[in-house]
């Protein structure tokens, strides 16, 4: 049996109650149940407008008692439901009202849940108002994942309080498919800012020896990583976000707003020459030399891991574990498994005289912010770099030539990477054949792992919106294998029918 935990906070006045709202706001999730419990006056209305207006996006939104309605629903991101119960006869009217849907559907907030005791589920949280002087003291009680994320929420607004921007409002940003998030935080007489929530990495269980995926693969486990290879990157001459504001302990930044520039027209379509120009500053990049010690804080050293055969393993493994039971219906046997690592370990081979170097790891066009007013490699900013690595710097060039959520035709693909090609050898005597061999082992690689997640996201986390990028997927790997470097591998994907739709 498990007991019941509280979070507490003082409101002195209803715009403290409203913001208090706000931060419920960017915490919860489809399933989440609100009891509001309280005297008429209480503040219950003023915490349940904050909610759904910041859920709007809309500060004076119209959001109507529910009290004869005795429910109102909000089509927000994450849709919303207000109950009032005061006029509830019994428990049955909820059926009437929708009330199971409701919950399956978004979030519910109650008032007078006590009408209908019984129908409340036991994930509920209960958020008590109680008049303290002129204000108010509420309590927040329940337990699990809603508790924790709303604990983590009202967190984030005592770090903005420290950091001189507790009146800021908040506001949900797009986020990735991990599980940091962002939001677009403002403040009167000041620019947008984005607060980065990076909790500690939550290591899953042991895969191979013993250690976990995320541990074989580098995946950087606390933010540490980003605010040290930020401010590398920052002192190297790449326009990154400025941190404000640090946390490290809970995992909290408060970061500068480099835009919203995209490299996509109105239609959707690709701009080639952003992409040279992303390309020109990965030529940059490649041509320094940057250190694997790097400084997040004073005292506070992130050292930067190796691309190293277990890291590029455990990523194209991704595909027999994920992929390969999605196309065939069953498990990958172990005579695949066993091919795959012995035709992948020939091709890795390859990558030992190739160049190394800060490999960003995930430089494709939503994490490259185009600022067409600015000049020269200014006018890209460069975010979300905490699972860095040193290894082979084609890998980069493959992120970006063949963007995983953009389509871009053989033409761009080409003209992208002889960018990045004449850029380097602007800058000096450079390797090309040996680099268009890595550029096309990484890009095989890369493509073979994002097949394996983009199913993983659909079959593990429910998230199904990955799937429609297969097809593009699927066609990247079939240029890059068509390199003559890889023909064995090529062969190898053919006989086993690896890139079959499903």
């Amino acid at each position: 049996m498990t007991t019941a935990r509280s979070l507490e906070r003082f409101l002195p006045d209803e715009a403290a109650t409203t913001q208090l709202g706000e931060d419920l706001a960017m915490a919860v999730r489809p399933g989440d149940v609100f009891l509001l419990d309280g005297d008429l006056g209480a503040g219950k209305s003023t915490l349940a407008r904050g909610l759904i207006r910041a859920l709007v996006g809309d500060p004076v939104h119209e959001v109507p008692s529910p009290t004869f309605t005795l429910v109102q629903s909000y089509d927000t991101p994450v849709p919303v439901h207000h109950f009032d119960l005061y006029r509830l006869s019994s428990s049955e009217e909820l059926e009437e009202l929708g009330f199971d849907e409701a919950v399956n559907s978004g979030v519910a907030l109650v008032e007078w849940p006590e009408r209908a005791t019984d129908a409340m589920p036991a994930t509920s949280l209960r958020i008590a108002f109680q008049h303290e002087g002129d204000g108010r003291r509420i309590t927040i009680t329940g337990d699990g994942p809603a508790l924790d994320r709303i604990g983590r929420s009202l967190a984030m607004r005592d770090f903005l309080v420290a950091s001189a921007w507790g009146d800021a409002h908040r506001t949900r940003f797009i986020g990735d498919a991990s599980a940091r998030s962002y939001e677009t935080v403002t403040l009167e007489g000041h620019a947008p800012l984005v607060l980065m929530n990076s909790p500690r990495l939550v290591l899953g269980p042991p895969v191979h020896d013993g250690k976990p995926y995320a541990e074989i693969a580098h995946t950087a486990q606390t933010v540490a990583a980003f605010a040290a290879i930020d401010r590398a990157l920052a002192a190297g001459g790449v326009t990154v976000p400025g941190i404000v504001a640090q946390d490290l302990d809970q995992g909290f930044l408060l970061l500068e707003h480099l835009g919203s520039g995209a490299f996509l027209d109105p239609a959707g379509k690709p701009f080639a020459e952003r992409y040279a120009a992303a390309a020109e500053l990965l030529a940059m990049i490649h041509g320094k030399h940057w250190g694997d010690r790097l400084e997040a804080a004073s005292g506070v050293i992130h050292q930067v891991p190796p691309f190293d055969r277990d890291a590029l393993m455990i990523e194209v493994d991704l595909l027999p574990a994920w992929y390969v039971p999605a196309v065939t219906g069953a498990p990958a046997s172990d005579a695949l498994r066993d091919g795959y690592h012995a035709a992948w370990n020939a091709v890795f081979d390859r990558l030992a005289d190739k160049q190394y170097g800060l490999v960003l790891r995930d430089y494709h066009s939503p994490n490259i912010i185009w600022r067409g007013d600015r000049q020269g490699h200014d006018r890209l900013g460069i975010v979300d770099f905490q699972d860095a690595l040193i290894g082979p710097v084609a890998y980069d060039v493959a992120s970006l030539a063949m963007d995983a959520r953009v389509t871009l035709s053989p033409d761009i693909e080409r003209s992208t990477v002889d960018a990045y090609v004449a850029a380097r050898y602007a800058a000096g005597s450079f390797d090309e054949a040996a680099f268009r061999e890595a550029y096309a082992i990484m890009a095989a690689q890369r493509n073979s792992k994002i097949l394996g997640i983009f199913v993983r996201l659909d079959r593990r986390d429910g998230k199904p919106q990955y799937l429609r990028h297969l097809p593009r997927i699927r066609d990247y790997l079939h240029r890059a294998l068509s390199h003559p470097a890889l023909a064995e591998l090529r062969d190898f994907y053919r006989d086993n029918r690896l890139l079959e739709e499903f």
